[in-house]
């Protein structure tokens, strides 16, 4: 399990989320054959047209930039975003400006447009291979594991929408409609997502669902048409390892996703591409090497950050939004909050590391993608 995989060997991949494809582009670029495996029918099976962020601020170079460096095109909708207001639990309204964009607006599912649907049409035309309705529970000559949360350390719940409300994107931080988290109420073009992104008291999801409702209805005016529910969750926490072998762990799988605020995309996208190229290349160390210089700097210095807005509270958080210069750059704001540290790092090896619960607990010797294996579980008791 720890050799060099073979100059012509095929990449196998579980799992055709943003993670997943970007591997097999990866590997593609490399001239090796990927085949990618997906449990469900089509690409973007957990999401249904709702909007998320593919975040712009931790790098001073643009998102879009970094993912072309590693053959990825934009060829989905990519709204670049601006403006935002962001509400305190007061519903004191704020308004911030970028001169860059700060994230670009981006819809999930396999609805034309979507990142999803982009991506797998691109995946395609490199002549990568994607057997739907195939889930892949093991992996003998290794490969790339890629199956998206696997543990909720956070969820989202809400509505997808038509409306002829104007454009605009909204945040709310109050632990009365997101405890330890934050709402939010995105509408471009006659299409709406509204949601509450908790990261405490995970059963009453609902009624914070309708609290933000009618906190946005109250100070927006918030018009729904054809409202759908929608929910999901992400989990994050740095690995020790991310690697069984020749089986890389990448995107929410490993659990590369923001602690923050959970923006997950650009980590799945660079951290797959990084786990195909290193698989073409025949080093799966040189994975290792790329998320821990690329990935582990960010997630440390995210994490701590999470640390201390988990203790904020509602007149923290109102305290923060105050703080922030009339007349400053929201994204060099937030870029410097992103920024790695020394102090955070070292805070984060005292303190928060103590409390994180790794995702992974790995076996060398399986070939499980999730070492589910039955000699695994009765060895654990289970």
């Amino acid at each position: 399990m720890t050799g060099r995989m073979s100059s012509n060997a095929v990449i196998e991949i579980s799992g055709a989320g943003p993670a997943g494809l970007a591997a097999a582009l990866a590997a593609r670029a490399a001239g090796q054959h990927a085949l990618v495996y997906e449990k469900r029918g089509d690409v973007g099976g957990r999401f249904h047209g709702d909007f998320q962020g593919l975040e712009n601020w931790t790098t001073r170079d643009d998102v879009l930039d970094e993912l072309a460096s590693l053959g990825i095109d934009a060829g989905f909708e990519h709204i670049p975003i601006h403006d935002i207001v962001c509400f305190d639990y007061k519903g004191t309204g704020k308004s911030f400006r970028s001169r860059q964009p700060l994230f670009y607006l981006v819809r999930r599912g396999a609805q034309p447009g979507s990142l999803d649907l982009a991506l797998k049409q691109q995946a395609l035309e490199k002549g990568v291979e994607i057997r739907f309705n195939t889930p892949a529970s093991r992996l003998p000559d290794g490969g790339v594991v890629t199956e998206g949360p696997h543990r909720a350390d956070a969820i989202a719940a809400g509505y997808l929408f038509d409306t002829d409300m104007a454009d605009g994107i909204y945040a709310a931080v109050s632990d009365y409609l997101a405890p330890k988290g934050y709402a939010y109420l995105l509408i471009n073009q006659g299409r709406g997502t509204l949601a509450t992104c908790l990261f405490d008291d995970f059963h009453n999801e609902r009624q914070y669902l309708e609290r933000c409702a009618a906190f946005f209805d109250d100070k927006i005016g918030v018009r729904m048409d054809n409202p759908r529910r929608f929910g999901g969750s992400g989990n994050f926490s740095l690995p020790r390892l991310a690697r069984k072998g020749n089986i890389l762990y990448a995107g929410e799988a490993a659990g590369f996703q923001d602690p923050l605020f959970g923006f997950g995309i650009r980590w799945a996208l660079l951290s797959g591409a990084a786990a195909g190229q290193a698989l073409a290349k025949g080093d799966p160390r040189r994975y290792v090497r790329l998320w821990k210089r690329r990935l582990r700097p960010y997630h440390q210095a995210a994490a701590t950050n999470r640390w201390f807005y988990d203790r904020l509270g509602n007149r923290g958080y109102s305290l923060t939004l105050r703080r922030f210069p009339k007349e400053g750059d929201v994204r060099d704001w937030v870029h410097r909050a992103y920024a790695p540290r020394l102090w955070k790092r070292a805070w984060y090896h005292l303190v928060v590391s103590r409390r994180e619960i790794p995702l992974l607990n790995l076996h060398e010797d399986c070939d499980c993608t999730w070492c589910r294996c039955k000699r695994h579980m009765q060895a654990a008791g289970n």
